[in-house]
């Protein structure tokens, strides 16, 4: 064949071959928000967007497959525009795995079907793009922010990232619970004041933020023309401060601020509205980049039996469906079944047992992400263990939001439903979120400069007795209270402490494998954490010289080891490295002197770690 014709077909046959189209590339562990165009729709529309379509998508790598629900988004650009109307439905996806995904997609349309799961129910409707193919490569995040490191799972009563051994302690603020009730937010507003006994008192004034205002910066996310500062800078700022954590109601309707809610009317819950809850989701996003856990609580003692008078029926399924579509994406957050649910006598229209478990089976069923399910407690016995005690054990359950009324007793609360939980073969996670009086909770610095009985017997009490981290509560009679605090400087000196606490013991301790023994420690009001014959953390108030037993000196019970023991010192006050006092060593195989802390006439937290045999 002649050479010419040769290179020729050659050079055809080249260019006849398909050239593979690069795969759109996402970030590991970063949400990715697909849209799809389909019906056009209204939150007000007679055919329910909300309650008469169902979008489903299934994420694949080839070794396992995700599925999750979609939602629909209006014109897709809701929190910017505001629209209620417009044909764009959304799904939003986390990849937890690097390498290829692929996915597909369905729309379909019938009578309720969003509240069932089977895949032939109704009719399929068409969309665009119902199947696609992404690459996801490593994320280039690093610091505190969620996407460098997963999602948070429970395991065996603490916070772990789920595809790593780090595990993760919470500290933050309880308040404001109305944390949502914003201004810049749309349809957002104040039903009716509070005047009642027994919470907080306010007026038809809802959050600006503006003192925080200031700590909004350059590249951080507003929405329509610069709203969203203040809420953005109070982030930033509690972020400064090393906290982690913010509480917040999403459905307040008739509790204590009315002033919360994710549906288009406070008194339909059929129709969500679109705009604000896209614009929470911005909120949301920020907070996961600063490292701040959603503590998600979707339902006050008030208003637990408003919708299908507690049952996990259609109002409630279809209320937490949206909730999980829309915000269960997010790496780190965590399901609150409800503040104070169940029977008390001050609040006797509760859900019950079987309606608790309901709601939890159902979250379990429903969220692909396995976020921890908590429940938040009363406050004070008989009523707490009334409604704990039937429901310790249940394997659903993740675990706790403790509350508190005496600060005092913490730490022996904490314990009691650690050991309780242990001993029913089903681990706790166990939250100190709430504690008491009621009518007090954290004060201001102002009032409380260093916070002294927080700091010992609720932030080092309850940790060093397994808890998985604190959170603030602001009281209701408070000036800066749990419903119209503006400004979280007003705790400035607590978010530091707690700080200081936290750094201890990510840095120090191994807290997942430790359990609490006050009693080797001879003086009262001591705590004392252990790996025995490994690490011991023992807290000692300030007083300690004036409460120790039956000795002159203090004192730690180390007769199950006979290795020796470095011994340094932690100061709870200022932070910082650890320090040496007069003993530097210990031996064990008996009682052995801790002698004098480095400065006297203050707490201070000592720690051992063995050095040999």
């Amino acid at each position: 064949m002649n050479r010419l014709i040769i290179i020729v077909i050659v050079l055809v046959s080249f260019s006849c071959v398909k050239k593979e189209t690069p795969l759109t590339s996402y970030q590991q562990w970063h949400t990715i928000t697909f849209p799809f165009e389909g019906p056009d729709a209204s939150e007000t529309g007679t055919n329910n967007p909300f309650l008469n379509y169902r979008l489903t998508a299934e994420f694949s790598n080839g070794e396992e497959n995700i599925k999750v629900r979609g939602f629909y988004a209006a014109d897709g650009n809701a929190a910017e525009t505001s629209a209620s109307s417009g044909p764009i439905w959304q799904v939003r996806f986390t990849p937890n795995k690097t390498g290829k995904w692929t996915y597909k997609v369905q729309l379909q349309q019938g009578d309720s079907i969003a509240l069932k799961d089977d895949n032939i129910a109704g009719e399929t409707i068409r969309i665009s793009n119902e199947t696609g193919v992404f690459e996801v490569i490593p994320s280039d995040k690093e610091g505190a922010d969620f996407r460098a490191h997963g999602r948070l799972v429970n395991h065996k009563g603490y916070f772990r990232f789920e595809d790593s051994e780090k595990y993760w302690l919470k500290g933050g603020a309880d308040s404001p619970e109305n944390l949502l009730a914003y201004e810049d937010f749309d349809g957002t507003y104040r039903m009716q004041s509070a005047n009642d006994e027994g919470e907080a008192k306010t007026n038809d004034t809802i959050h600006s933020y503006a003192p925080h205002i200031e700590d909004w910066q350059a590249g951080d996310p507003t929405w329509k023309n610069g709203k969203g500062k203040g809420l953005i800078g109070a982030l930033n700022y509690l972020a400064s401060k090393q906290m982690n954590v913010a509480y917040f109601l999403t459905m307040n309707i008739k509790g204590d601020g009315k002033d919360v809610w994710p549906y288009a009317s406070p008194d339909d819950f059929t129709r969500f509205d679109v705009s604000k809850l896209a614009q929470w989701e911005i909120v949301f996003e920020h907070m996961q980049s600063k490292g701040i856990l959603l503590h998600m609580v979707i339902q006050e003692t008030e208003n637990e039996t408003m919708l299908d008078d507690g049952d996990t029926g259609p109002m409630r399924q279809l209320y937490l469906r949206e909730m999980i579509a829309r915000f269960g994406h997010h790496l780190g957050m965590n399901f609150n079944l409800g503040e104070e649910n169940g029977y008390a006598a001050f609040t006797p229209i509760s859900q019950n047992d079987a309606q608790r478990k309901a709601m939890t089976s159902f979250i379990t069923k429903i969220d692909p992400y396995n976020h921890p399910i908590l429940l938040h407690t009363h406050s004070h016995e008989p009523h707490r263990t009334n409604v704990l005690d039937s429901i310790v054990g249940f394997k659903e359950l993740d675990g706790l939001s403790l509350q508190v009324d005496k600060r005092e007793g913490a730490a022996e609360v904490m314990e009691t439903w650690k050991t309780k939980a242990r001993n029913s073969r089903h681990e706790w996670m166990i939250t100190m979120d709430e504690i008491g009086m009621w009518h007090t909770g954290a004060q201001a610095d102002s009032l409380t400069p260093n916070h002294d009985s927080l700091r010992g017997q609720v932030l080092w009490g309850t940790l060093l007795s397994g808890g998985a981290g604190v959170e603030w509560y602001f009281g209701a009679n408070n000036y800066y209270h749990d419903l119209n605090t503006e400004d979280w400087r007003s705790r400035d000196r607590l978010w530091e402490l707690t700080g200081y606490a936290l750094d201890f013991f990510q840095q120090h301790l191994p807290y997942w494998k430790m359990q609490p023994n006050h009693e080797l420690v001879n003086a009262q009001g001591s705590y004392c954490y252990q790996k025995s014959g490994e690490v011991y953390a023992i807290y000692l108030p300030e007083d300690h010289q004036s409460v120790i037993s039956n000795s002159k000196v203090i004192t730690i019970n180390l007769e199950a080891t006979q290795k020796i023991f470095r011994l340094q010192w932690f100061n709870p006050l200022m932070g910082g490295n650890l320090k040496e006092g007069a003993i530097k060593t210990i031996q064990g195989g008996g009682r052995a002197s801790l002698g004098p802390p480095p400065i006297a006439n203050q707490d201070w937290v000592a720690l051992l770690t063995a050095i040999s045999e």
